[in-house]
């Protein structure tokens, strides 16, 4: 038998990205990033496989070796343990969803202000998740366990189901981010669930829900507030009243910060036109402060420090938040601040938002895109969102109007 290669004090001194052999097709993986997991490496019926065996950080070298003798010894007997495992129970190694769930808690209480996000997180993983998938590898959840935890208490318990969803999700998001498993995640709502369950009338439903204009400074001092990424990109979007996917697929590439213009373009937009944002001095203030990742061009950083934001995160702050609304929704919230407290023309708004504006004999006739009155507009809209709640009250405050001259 090949001689063990690693010891723990040389797992813990490697830190070039790579792959560190520990015999017998055990490896170390280092990735760019600077994260350690292992793996092994096998062939059985002619394929060539890959078997996560954990993060270092959850599993050490003793508990990989441990995993790794269990896999072989299902190898000699033709089964395969990848396969094994997604039906059986978790080997020593293998995490399970509670194990991850309550990791993925830790991590998130200290950024709470209050403890009762922690309680009420805390009492719904044990009342409503834990007796159904917590003994579960965390990489063999598939979305028919999702809907059958849901599903009973979907329509009886609308806000309660929809938290538990939203948390579901956090939980195999980070699990995916610590390389515990593939693939795309079985409680997201859109593309998955939303085709099994019926809307909850609240979050999954044609009109967004939104926030009132009135308590927006509020809201926006609240979530000021609050530190990660993001909880910079749900800023950032209510901001430049973007969409959820223009901002977490925004690049660096994109922008110009000192022309003050963010040019998306045509492929990344709903209506496959190029679009222009101007950028409000508050928007390109939070710009400037982001950290910038040298492995890809993301704007808004996701948790695997290898990808952009993922498309629930700014849905999680908001769950974080206690606030019963959507990202989206803040589009709406633009809209009725600009009709009911501005003169700004409908067009400029509906410009702002990337709306088409007109028929198609006005649309071909309009040659612009009335960058500078938009410019205006948001300029506006950030002072707003800046305003300090109780200078809200009494007389409502005088903004520039916006006029076609």
């Amino acid at each position: 038998m090949p001689a063990e290669k690693l010891n723990a004090r040389k797992v813990d001194a490697l830190k070039a990205p790579g792959r560190y052999g520990d015999g017998r097709n055990l490896y170390l993986q280092i990735t760019p990033g600077g994260g350690k997991s292992w793996a092994l490496l096998y062939t059985i019926n002619g394929r060539s496989r890959q078997m996560g065996l954990g993060p270092l950080e959850f599993v050490s070298l003793s508990e990989a070796r441990d995993a790794a003798i269990e896999a072989r010894k299902l190898i000699r007997k033709g089964i395969d343990p990848l396969e094994a495992k997604r039906v059986g129970v978790a080997s020593p190694a293998v995490l399970t969803f509670e194990q991850v769930a309550e990791q993925t808690l830790r991590s998130h209480e200290a950024k709470w202000t209050s403890t009762r996000s922690a309680t009420q997180w805390k009492a719904s993983m044990r009342d409503y998740v834990y007796p159904h998938i917590g003994s579960r590898p965390v990489d063999a959840i598939v979305t028919n366990d999702i809907y059958a935890l849901l599903e009973p208490i979907w329509a009886t318990k609308k806000e309660t189901a929809r938290r538990v969803r939203a948390r579901i999700e956090q939980v195999l998001d980070a699990a995916t981010a610590l390389e515990l498993r593939q693939g795309p995640n079985p409680a997201r709502l859109r593309g998955n669930l939303k085709h099994l369950l019926p809307s909850d009338g609240k979050r999954v439903q044609k009109h967004h829900t939104a926030l009132s204009y009135a308590d927006l400074a509020g809201f926006m001092t609240n979530l000021r507030g609050r530190v990660g990424v993001a909880a910079r990109a749900l800023e950032f979007t209510i901001l430049t009243a973007a969409r959820t996917s223009e901002t977490i697929g925004a690049r660096w590439s994109e922008f110009d910060l000192e022309a003050g213009v963010w040019a998306i373009p045509a492929v990344r937009m709903k209506a496959r036109r190029d679009h222009r944002v101007p950028l409000t001095p508050a928007a390109l203030a939070l710009l400037k402060a982001l950290p910038q990742a040298p492995s890809h061009d993301f704007v808004f950083i996701g948790q695997s420090k290898t990808g952009g934001l993922s498309g629930g995160g700014m849905e999680r702050v908001l769950d974080r938040m206690d606030v019963a609304v959507t990202v989206h929704g803040f589009r709406s919230t633009f809209r009725d601040w600009a009709a009911e407290t501005t003169a700004y023309p409908g067009d400029v708004v509906e410009m702002a938002l990337a709306h088409a504006v007109g028929n198609a004999v006005e649309a071909a006739y309009r040659r612009g895109d009335l960058f500078e009155k938009r410019r205006r507009l948001m300029e506006d809209w950030a002072t707003y969102c800046a305003i300090a709640p109780k200078a809200k009250t009494g007389n409502v405050v005088t903004l520039r109007a916006g006029t076609d001259g």
